[in-house]
């Protein structure tokens, strides 16, 4: 199988994170006791790709998975997943933009008012 220069240089969380991603899916697979040939049905998949996406292989499109995790009735999660209220390095990030003091805006001062 052709692999990308992106999943070979993969880094290790990520790699552990889509591989418990695919192993949970085999889990709320299994305990709705969905058959591998039902659900490769549901999803719009072949059987081979549903054995990768369980396997957590970088090579499946996120599309797929998006798929499988409708037919389990777990895609809203796929839509809160960056939820910028759940992001604490954004929620910084934003507050060090606001600005120190607030003028109102209206008459200018002069600087040599007498």
């Amino acid at each position: 199988m052709k692999t990308s220069r992106a999943q070979a240089g993969l880094p290790l969380p990520v790699s552990r994170a889509l591989r418990k991603l695919g192993a949970d899916i085999s889990l709320a697979r299994r305990s709705r006791r969905i058959s591998t040939p039902l659900m490769a049905e549901r999803a719009f998949v072949s059987r081979a790709t549903l054995r990768r996406v369980e396997q957590g292989d970088p090579g499946v499109s996120l599309g797929i998975y998006a798929s499988v995790l409708f037919v389990l009735g777990m895609a809203d999660r796929l839509g809160g997943l960056l939820d910028p209220s759940t992001d604490p390095v954004g929620r910084m990030l934003a507050e060090e933009q606001l600005p120190k003091r607030i003028r109102t805006p209206g008459v200018r001062r002069s600087r040599h008012a007498p």
